[in-house]
């Protein structure tokens, strides 16, 4: 990953909750959040599973969006993990032709 990646992500906690978060390194994030040094909520929450990941180029852009989504309730973050699945997948089936 380089400097100027900035990512957005959603985890799904052990409890079924989910936690959005931003980092410009997501693997040592998430080793931060499975030791318990990651963000308050995730403490004891683990293991979790990354749902959702967006990847912006400037900081600015990617804390607005983690903003957008910490909005949105729980019902709202699941489509938004759909809609984003569905655009993977329609993409992975376009590349097999």
């Amino acid at each position: 990953m380089t400097e100027e990646e900035h990512t957005v992500y959603i985890l799904k906690c052990n409890d079924n909750t989910l936690y959005t978060g931003y980092t410009n390194d997501l693997e040592h994030r998430l080793k931060m959040h499975e030791s318990g040094k990651g963000a308050k909520y995730t403490r004891g929450r683990g293991p979790f599973q990354v749902m959702f990941v967006e990847r912006y180029p400037t900081k600015e852009a990617a804390m607005k969006r983690e903003y957008e989504i910490k909005q949105l309730t729980r019902k709202g973050k699941f489509q938004l993990i759909r809609d984003k699945l569905k655009e993977v997948m329609h993409y992975a089936d376009s590349k097999e032709l």
